[in-house]
């Protein structure tokens, strides 16, 4: 049964019913991946899932209800059960169902077909032996992938919205290994874009000299250290962080910015931005998980908090509209919060110009250990880390087996100067994360 042929069956039984106010939301979710390894193909998934899931208002509580299954059957079955779900539930958060009449602003092209396994296929071995002759120290270990996304979403409801969106995601990704004097050094790079966009020769190339760098790296002597946090890092830090920005957590008592929206949070370098509509960006979004039209804000405002994240059900207890925020992470999930494009603005300096500024610290490159080493909550944080020292203003040696240990909500106020290298990580769910190199003022690192 096609969508539209179970939304008539599905509205149908609501008015049958006697229900004014419910919603349909649908996703849909293809992708393909291929991976080699010792310059063969080790794995290939493809794989399609998705549903359909039905939400009602009755007695002013919201009933949910949700099926794979898109039948006539299924369509009569997922109104009673969420009916009979929001009889049964007995918090009293004011519900909504958003209602037609917004204005949605246009994202960029995003329906992009996914690529054949049989052209994929090429592509993965070609980064094989192309990383295998950047490097005689490249081994067995190495590998390559490149692999494809593609989500549709659709929302409708009785207050006549009716709304689709599609996005598409495609990367390669080039993990390599270099073996020297009986110890192996791994790194890895990716580039976002379709098959032919990726430059196969500059994607295992970069993997190939990251991995390299690292070779005969030492563990960083303990102290304090000005810090030059990679795009990355800084773009990872953001991810770790992100729920202390969103109504949700605030309200639950979950995020120390609760109720500091106007004051200052952050150093006056800092812009922090949310942008549905970014240029190039994967996860393009017109309207929210409830419907409500996105909008590109700034979350912090040349260092002043200007506003948290909000649902429509956050922004009801706080007094104020949506910020078009609303995110499902799957069909039948509950709704909740999240950005799009959430990114630190570019200033004007290259990296090399913030070495140089720096003086003496460490330049971070990758930080592990954020499901356990950090805290949300409180902003703190204690990383695994590594990175190369910064000596008289230019990058040095390599350094590893260390600890950086800080808190998110200082270090944004010890920002010193942000960078113009701007740069986006994966998506991850709706989501990407972004930023350029930022210089820290200090942190602590644990080593040697």
């Amino acid at each position: 049964m096609t969508y539209e042929l179970f939304k008539d069956t599905v509205f149908q039984t609501a008015k049958d019913l006697g229900l004014t106010d419910y919603e349909l939301y649908y996703m849909n979710g293809e992708s393909i991946s291929v991976s080699a390894h010792q310059r063969e193909i080790n794995r290939f998934d493809n794989s399609v899932a998705g549903g359909v899931c039905f939400r009602c208002i009755v007695d002013g509580k919201m009933g949910y209800a949700s099926t794979e299954l898109m039948d006539e059957e299924q369509a009569k079955a997922i109104v009673e059960r969420a009916v009979e779900n929001a009889r049964t539930i007995e918090n009293t958060d004011q519900v909504f169902i958003h209602p037609a009449g917004d204005t949605y602003g246009e994202t960029g092209s995003q329906d992009i077909p996914l690529p054949s396994a049989e052209a994929m296929i090429p592509f993965v071995l070609d980064c094989q032996s192309k990383a295998y002759d950047a490097d005689p120290r490249v081994c067995d270990g190495t590998s390559s992938q490149f692999a494809a996304e593609r989500v549709t979403t659709r929302l409708s409801n009785s207050k006549g919205l009716d709304l689709q969106n599609v996005t598409s995601f495609q990367a390669g990704i080039v993990g390599a290994v270099l073996e020297q004097d009986g110890q192996r050094y791994n790194s890895y790079d990716y580039r976002m874009g379709t098959l032919s966009q990726v430059s196969r020769k500059e994607l295992a190339q970069s993997a190939v000299e990251k991995a390299a760098a690292t070779i005969g790296a030492e563990v960083a002597q303990s102290g304090k250290y000005a810090i030059v946090l990679d795009p990355e890092v800084m773009a990872d830090l953001l991810a770790i962080f992100c729920p202390v920005f969103s109504a949700d957590q605030a309200q639950k008592g979950l995020s120390l910015l609760k109720g500091r929206e106007g004051k200052e949070i952050a150093a006056p370098c800092v812009t922090l931005i949310d942008d549905p509509f970014y240029p190039g960006c994967t996860v393009q979004a017109g309207f929210d998980g409830e419907g409500v039209a996105t909008y590109t804000k700034s979350i912090i405002e040349n260092g002043i908090l200007r506003t948290l994240l909000h649902n429509l059900k956050t922004a009801a207890k706080a007094g104020i509209k949506s910020t078009g925020n609303a995110y499902k992470a799957s069909y039948a999930s509950n709704v909740s919060v999240a950005p799009y494009s959430f990114y630190l603005k570019p200033g004007e300096l290259s990296q090399e110009e913030l070495f140089a500024k720096a003086g003496n610290g460490i330049y971070l490159t990758e930080i592990s250990g954020g499901h356990a080493g950090a805290n949300a909550v409180t902003g703190d944080f204690s990383l695994q880390s590594a990175g190369f020292l910064i000596e008289n203003g230019k990058k040095g040696k390599s350094v590893r087996g260390f600890t950086v240990a800080g808190n998110f909500f200082e270090l944004l106020k010890s920002i010193e100067l942000v960078g113009s290298d701007l740069h986006f990580e994966m998506p991850s769910g709706c989501t990407v994360f972004g930023s350029p190199s930022v210089l820290v003022k200090e942190l602590s690192v644990a080593g040697k």
